[in-house]
């Protein structure tokens, strides 16, 4: 079995297209649509098996939507722990004007999880043996408990596993009072947590250091977006750039920047390499259209480069 699992509590499919103008009361002719698997960890999945990589998704699924998901990741050659649930798994809707290079992304509800279906997705967590990694991304559906990460939180730690967590609001503050090995917020995540409106480079590394001080986290990677990630332990903090890229979708590349760092650190690499890949990962996924996330041969030849 993989030493990296993700969990995606609010799993969906993706479906993306492009329009050339977008216009009200007219109908719009898309391109062919593109039907893609998602949600956090199930992208980080992906982005993992893109890099050579193996990880083992868990995530709920039903309906006929499910039944599709499960299908999309199987085209992939990924391989998967299904919690079947009673309600369709959702869609999103991702369109793109190529007139303006404008990304319109519509992100539906989850379905109503029942206690059997969320209490059976951490079950599974704890049956599993020989996992390093516990990987916990995306939203919660509703019927989850605002809890659900705090809960992989304390799995993690009986297990020995090392939690990365990617998630905002409340579910995010339970998981961090729990206490997770690796958070990765951008700057209005970690602002939202620390209660402030803005946060600059200067106040964003001063709120990480108080996070790790506090036992919350042992290491805060702040995504920057374009202009890169900023690395924070108990001891150092390092600031990544990458070249500037054509950017063509946003989608995915936080996905993409965890799947680089936990694969890295899985090979044995310090926490500064995999953050320099993990960088390099998520600028790669920018480079593609929809929801393609990250290519090796990008992400290989952006890491040569970067600093």
């Amino acid at each position: 079995m993989p030493s990296i699992i993700t969990i995606t509590p609010n799993p969906c499919v993706d479906k993306s297209t492009i329009i050339s103008g977008l216009q009200p009361d007219k109908k719009l002719r898309c391109s062919k649509p593109k039907f893609e698997p998602g949600g956090g960890g199930i992208n980080v999945s992906r982005a993992i098996h893109k890099l050579n990589g193996s990880s083992l998704p868990i995530y709920p699924a039903g309906g006929h939507t499910g039944i599709y998901l499960n299908q999309l990741l199987k085209e992939e050659n990924i391989e998967s722990i299904v919690i079947d649930t009673k309600d369709n798994t959702r869609e999103n809707f991702i369109v793109v004007d190529e007139l303006t290079n404008n990304q319109y992304r519509f992100c539906m509800p989850g379905p109503l999880l029942q206690e059997n279906e969320w209490q059976n997705c951490l079950k599974t967590i704890e049956l599993l043996r020989n996992v390093e990694y516990i990987v916990a991304s995306g939203s919660l559906s509703p019927g989850v408990p605002d809890d659900f990460f705090g809960r992989i939180a304390s799995i993690a730690k009986d297990k020995k596993a090392k939690l990365i967590l990617d998630t905002s609001g409340n579910p995010l503050k339970y998981a961090l009072a729990k206490g997770v090995y690796l958070w990765k917020p951008n700057l209005g995540e970690l602002g939202f947590y620390c209660g402030a409106s803005e946060l600059t480079t200067d106040t964003a590394l001063e709120a990480a250091k108080k996070i790790i001080t506090d036992g919350m986290a042992e290491i805060v990677v702040i995504s920057l977006g374009a202009a890169g990630a900023m690395l924070v332990t108990k001891s150092m903090a390092q600031r990544f750039v990458t070249p500037v890229v054509h950017r063509k979708s946003t989608v995915g590349a936080g996905d993409s920047m965890i799947a680089g760092i936990v694969l890295s650190l899985s090979r044995g690499k310090t926490i500064s390499e995999a953050v320099r890949y993990g960088v390099a990962s998520g600028t790669a996924a920018t480079m593609n259209p929809g929801t393609q996330l990250c290519k090796l041969a990008d992400v290989e030849e952006l890491y040569k480069t970067s600093m």
